[in-house]
């Protein structure tokens, strides 16, 4: 199964690692410093466009990680989610 995140972009719901919301994700130290590493590596994509991004997802890629940011909030991705069956991987 998979998992649109907006702007065509689609990731496999047994990649996802897990969704956070951009306003509180910053607030914590390990969040903050994941998405800070991701960026430096190059592994994040903006499946926002040009909007404001409203969550951040972490996927799994092979032996590494990616990140996505979507202009979708946590609770829109996590109904996506929970009509799909990801709250069961």
């Amino acid at each position: 199964m998979y998992l649109h995140l907006g702007n065509q972009v689609i990731v496999l719901q047994k990649s996802v690692i897990g969704v956070f919301d951009m306003d509180t994700a910053t607030w914590s130290h390990r969040t903050r410093e994941t998405l800070e590493k991701l960026e430096q590596a190059g592994q994040v994509e903006n499946a926002a466009g040009t909007e404001l991004p409203k969550s951040f997802v972490l996927c799994s890629l092979g032996s590494g990680q990616i990140g996505y940011l979507s202009q979708l909030n946590t609770a829109t991705l996590y109904k996506r989610s929970k009509a799909s069956g990801l709250e069961n991987l």
